[in-house]
């Protein structure tokens, strides 16, 4: 410490920073548990990416890869010169983004009401009921709801003549345009519970004296609420939204393959049932590959745009 006029100056000498071999070697047992995961990442999705090529081929089973014929962006071509693509592409967004409004924002509603609720037995009796569904698999889920949409003893028709809002009924699996909101209903039904643990974890993160200091301040409920709870989470919805938004194109095909049927198929399917039903079927697998890779490419950018535009409006990103 320096002397200047008798007063003494700190020492303002700049700590050394350690080498990133020095943090390595001190932290070697997190990098020792973590080798297996990227061993598992590296096999199961990044060597795969190997058999992007087939969308390059007019791939032959059995035939080795050198003896394969190279097409270059034909399959592209195929791809995008076929109008029933854009239906289909149509049919995936709209459901994703259902999906997406009513499986983000009510899980997190979900969470705030249990959240708030003070008798744990019934707390932990909700917490229960709501989870079991996400372990239900989607072919008993589809069997479930086809039997309560049904117009022979479906209990839906039957409520709706018990109260004389209809007179006979009505044929819901039957409609496309309302394909689309039972596979959001239906989805939203089994997912909801699982989906709003991730946000009761974060609301019980939360300092419980910032909840006492509102209450002395003479904040009630809905203001603990707005000014506390939604505030405190925001970072972890923030994340959720762009994840899902980069997953808005992969929606799956279980839900679409098991409740659709060929009366509402031009609002059933969705690009994976695409895939299936023009690719692997016909023995198109070239044309699959490019399709799988379109699915992809979107999937990256539409992350990486919410990403972007997300960590400049609310400065919450994941990359």
């Amino acid at each position: 410490m320096a002397m200047e006029n008798g007063t003494a100056l700190p020492n303002t000498t700049p700590k050394r920073r350690k080498s990133k071999w020095s943090v390595a070697l001190e932290q070697k047992y997190l990098f020792f548990m973590s080798v297996p995961f990227v061993i598992w990442i590296i096999i199961f999705n990044y060597i795969p990416v190997w058999g992007w090529t087939m969308a390059f081929q007019k791939f032959r089973p059995g035939l080795s890869f050198r003896e394969q014929t190279w097409v270059g962006f034909d399959n592209f071509v195929a791809l995008f010169s076929e109008p029933h693509f854009y239906l289909v592409l149509r049919n995936t967004l709209a459901m994703s983004i259902m999906s997406l409004v009513v499986g983000y924002t009510v899980p997190v509603l979900f969470a705030i009401l249990l959240n708030e609720l003070r008798h744990m037995a019934f707390k932990r009796t909700m917490q229960t009921i709501s989870y079991l569904p996400h372990f239900v698999s989607w072919v008993v889920v589809a069997g479930l709801i086809t039997k309560m949409l049904s117009t022979d003893g479906g209990i839906v028709n039957q409520l709706l003549i018990a109260i004389h809002a209809i007179d006979k009924p009505i044929q819901f699996m039957a409609h496309g345009e309302w394909f689309w909101g039972i596979v959001t209903m239906s989805d939203l039904w089994k997912e909801m519970g699982w989906n709003s643990i991730i946000y009761l974890a974060a609301i019980s993160g939360i300092d419980p004296e910032l909840y006492d200091a509102a209450k002395v301040d003479g904040a009630g409920r809905f203001k603990r609420i707005w000014h506390i709870t939604l505030p405190g989470i925001r970072p972890t919805i923030m994340v959720m939204m762009i994840l899902s938004i980069g997953w808005l194109t992969s929606i799956g095909f279980e839900k679409q393959f098991l409740l659709g049927n060929s009366i509402v198929q031009d609002y059933s399917e969705v690009l994976d049932l695409y895939v299936l039903n023009y690719g692997i079927k016909m023995g198109r697998f070239s044309f699959g590959t490019a399709v799988g890779i379109v699915n992809s490419i979107v999937s990256i950018m539409l992350l990486l745009i919410s990403n972007r535009v997300f960590k400049r409006w609310t400065n919450e990103s994941v990359i």
